[in-house]
């Protein structure tokens, strides 16, 4: 007898009722309304969360005479385009964005080589006060950042770092967050595979690049877009270290250039700040499937 008569004659056998249940419990009515229930409460959270972009987006093709009108409006009298070309003579924008790429991109680097080395250390080596170090390391998250803007900008002058670009990204890029994420991670990794791969004769350098780290590639890619998107985002010490802003200034200070002693562009802010939001919101979109997964698995480890 062939696999499929074999099939078709188990399905046969079946009461309607195991049918039902093997198609699966979503094929009821209260099952079909509750789902119905959940789309509808998503979709309106979607919502509310989409519509400040969205009157952001319309309000950066407004005429600044109809930021404020009363009452307010979606769409303004006409749709100026050309908002998001002038924000580019307005100031030396190109710079900033080139500014921030390059801060965002270095800072991530070299967080993702710390905090993963740094993780397997803690997660992966025994050594004689590990946890005791590891608790002390991660006590750290307890201090706000802007209790430490102040010794930090001492030891940005004691190093002659103040305006350089250094000094925007190695102060923040040994930080425990990652370590501890990528220490869960680690932990959460099979300890029968660096044994085996131990008695093959790899060292400890070797099981971490060809093993752990093979495997850890969601995590990595959680840590890479949250990094990216804090040094993106950073404002308060860029604006406290930088002094020439037009040669070391980074978006979120550009963003404050707009506004000035004669007035705020509020049309080209707008505009500014949604091509702010484009590398980000395509780095979210490209790497969604390692955020979900590495999301899902990052807090699995406790051994």
């Amino acid at each position: 007898m062939s696999t499929e008569t074999l099939t078709t004659s188990t399905a046969a056998m079946r009461t309607p009722r195991e049918l039902r249940r093997a198609r699966g419990a979503a094929t009821t009515p209260a099952a079909r309304v509750r789902l119905v229930i959940a789309h509808v409460c998503i979709y309106i959270a979607a919502l509310i969360f989409v519509s400040p972009i969205v009157y952001a987006f319309f309000s950066a093709l407004k005429p600044n005479t109809e930021m404020f009108s009363m009452p307010p409006t979606l769409i303004g009298s006409e749709l100026r385009w050309s908002n998001f070309v002038d924000v580019f003579a307005y100031g030396p924008f190109v710079t900033y964005i080139a500014n921030s790429f390059f801060v965002a991109i270095l800072g991530t680097l070299v967080v993702l080589v710390v905090s993963t080395t740094a993780g397997y250390a803690f997660g992966r080596l025994r050594w004689k006060g590990r946890d005791a170090v590891f608790i002390l390391f991660l006590a750290t998250l307890m201090v706000p950042a802007e209790v430490l803007v102040i010794p930090m900008f001492q030891v940005m002058q004691w190093f002659d770092w103040v305006d350089t670009y250094q000094a925007l990204v190695l102060p923040f890029a040994f930080g425990a967050f990652g370590t501890f994420l990528m220490r869960q991670f680690f932990r959460g990794i099979p300890y029968e595979l660096e044994e085996a791969a131990r008695v093959d004769g790899a060292g400890p350098i070797r099981s971490f690049l060809q093993i752990i780290l093979p495997l850890s590639k969601s995590a990595v890619a959680v840590l890479a877009v949250f990094t990216f998107l804090t040094f993106w985002n950073s404002y308060l010490w860029p604006l406290i270290v930088t002094v020439d802003y037009d040669a070391h200034g980074t978006l979120p200070v550009g963003l404050a250039s707009f506004a000035g002693l004669t007035g705020t562009r509020w049309d080209l802010q707008m505009a500014a700040a949604i091509i702010s939001m484009i590398p980000t919101t395509l780095l979210v979109i490209v790497l969604q499937k390692h955020l979900v997964k590495g999301i899902a698995m990052a807090g699995l480890g406790g051994r």
